[in-house]
């Protein structure tokens, strides 16, 4: 089984090549492909993160063009 869906994706991913390079080593193919799921899994965590900070970025960018909008409508 893979490791946890938690947890630090850059720990996730160095696990991951570990199991993989060890099941190369030892001729385990389950193993090594525990690593590659592993490491695939740290991949898409690290890329939701990146959308999850995209999103809340965007999201402060309109609320300051809406607190902008209504500062300039207010002063006439």
């Amino acid at each position: 089984m893979g490791l946890e869906n938690k947890g630090n994706p850059t720990v996730i991913n160095h696990l991951g090549a570990a199991k993989e390079a060890a099941g190369k080593v030892t001729g385990n193919e389950d193993l090594e492909r525990q690593g590659q799921r592993d490491q695939a899994q740290a991949k898409v965590q690290e890329a939701g993160e990146k959308v999850k900070d995209a999103a809340a970025g965007i999201g402060d960018n309109l609320k300051d063009a809406a607190r902008k909008l209504k500062d300039g409508l207010s002063k006439d």
